[in-house]
């Protein structure tokens, strides 16, 4: 959708957005549930990126923009939930304090942790796994109980297969700027673009609202926008441009911007860019399922003094992260129900797939019981399943994404690829492969 905000913002583009679901926005989905507008798929962006919230001014939307109400967050780890320290950077401590008195991690694993600073410098090679590199330098503790749950949680993946450069870029650049990781990313977030300020930012009627008002602005400038168009074949036509196979009938293009999944685009690309198919294709993604479930207030018997909680690996629980929605944003406290967001599922963990809804609820609420003395039944359920949602970006993983680009340039110029399985899962990542594209797009057909 950015792509073709940018595309038909020039006014002599003619834009046509196939969208082979029903609803625009992918897994950007906010829908009523127990008396609030809750966030199915993400909840927020990431403030210290620029990309969504120049979006959000471009479309009118920045004075609606809202911080969490609290940044606080726990861990569960080692039988019980304990509150995560002050001062991580992407789970990297950089304060001695809070990280001793939070108790995430043994005496030994801090000690362990805060040495770091004086080991010997090393060089980040270009493309490291992020899991052996925190080892290396942190421990494995504080691979464990901190960095893992962290960045794994956000990319649903584990950080021994993750590339640090594009699951954790942000320590990438710590790593590259200082001989100490712990150093390098305490002066990142010292000096960063707002530092201070907050991290993450959402809009109170859901981020969906992010997507009407990309359709709108794409509708008022003459785009043609369709939904359940799915295209099932893009072929090079005589005259340099493509013609695309769609549901409602064949389209002509000079270019096309594929911002399908990693598998999708290469079976559309197979027939003309074999080995750029066959990269997309390699690339792994991981299901999660998010569980939503309301409470009434004196059903929770522990109080819910933060944003929620992550859980470690290795802790033989099946959820891996429990959003407490009702405490982590303003506007969906609204004083009746308290709403829980819960997801399980990650790459290496398939158990959530191969339950059924109400065996996956019932697990959950088992877990939920245990962490937060939860023995009430819900008074509302909601499961939303996100298959093959996640890529999983591999060591290498831009090296082969910079081969199916260059692959798909020579065989079919002007086809370009977008989206999460590129540079990262967040909005603003995927917001910047869309300018990306349309810039590749621009240069195709020479606008």
């Amino acid at each position: 959708m950015t792509a073709a905000h940018v595309l038909a913002d020039r006014g002599n583009v003619e834009v046509t957005l196939c969208e082979a679901d029903a609803r625009l926005g992918g897994k950007v989905r906010s829908e009523a549930f127990a008396g609030v507008n809750l966030d199915l798929g993400p909840d927020a962006f990431l403030a210290r990126r620029p990309e969504a919230l120049d979006l959000c001014r471009e479309l009118g939307l920045a004075d609606e923009l809202v911080a969490p109400a609290t940044t606080a967050a726990f861990l569960w780890s080692r039988g019980r939930l304990r509150r995560l320290p002050a001062g991580l950077a992407l789970g990297v401590p950089t304060r001695v304090g809070p990280l001793v008195r939070s108790r995430v991690l043994s005496p030994l694993g801090v000690a362990r942790a805060m040495f770091e600073p004086l080991l010997p410098g090393w060089t980040l090679g270009d493309d490291d796994a992020l899991g052996a590199l925190v080892r290396r330098r942190l421990g494995g503790e504080a691979h464990r109980r901190l960095v893992d749950p962290l960045v794994g949680g956000i990319n649903a993946g584990d950080t021994d297969h993750l590339s640090i450069d594009l699951a954790a870029p942000s320590l990438a650049a710590a790593a590259r700027s200082h001989r100490s990781l712990v150093v390098g990313a305490r002066r990142q977030a010292a000096v960063g673009p707002v530092a201070g300020g907050p991290v993450f930012l959402t809009l109170p009627g859901g981020l969906t609202r992010l997507v009407e008002a990309l359709a709108a602005r794409l509708t008022a400038v003459g785009a043609d926008v369709r939904t359940g168009e799915a295209v099932t074949a893009v072929a090079p036509t005589a005259g340099g441009g493509y013609l695309l196979d769609a549901r409602s009938g064949p389209l002509d293009a000079d270019a096309v911007v594929l911002g399908t999944p990693a598998f999708a685009s290469a079976t559309l690309v197979a027939p003309h860019a074999p080995r750029a198919a066959a990269i997309l294709a390699a690339i792994e993604y991981a299901s999660v399922a998010l569980v939503a479930l309301a409470y009434p207030r004196g059903a929770v018997t522990r109080r819910l003094d933060g944003s929620g909680f992550l859980v470690a690996r290795g802790e033989g629980r099946l959820m891996t992260a429990c959003s407490w929605a009702s405490s982590k944003w303003a506007h969906h406290d609204t004083g009746d129900d308290l709403v829980l967001r819960v997801s399980a599922g990650r790459a290496g963990d398939e158990r959530a797939d191969s339950l059924d809804d109400d065996a996956l609820v019932a697990r959950l609420r088992l877990e939920l019981a245990e962490a937060l003395g939860i023995s009430a039944l819900p008074s509302e359920v909601r499961v939303t399943r996100w298959r093959r949602a996640f890529p999983q970006y591999a060591p290498a993983h831009a090296r082969r994404i910079a081969a199916a680009e260059a692959e798909l340039a020579a065989r079919l110029p002007g086809v370009v690829l977008a989206g999460a399985a590129l540079s990262g899962v967040g909005l603003p990542a995927c917001i910047a492969s869309g300018r990306r594209a349309a810039e590749a797009v621009l240069d195709q057909i020479r606008l």
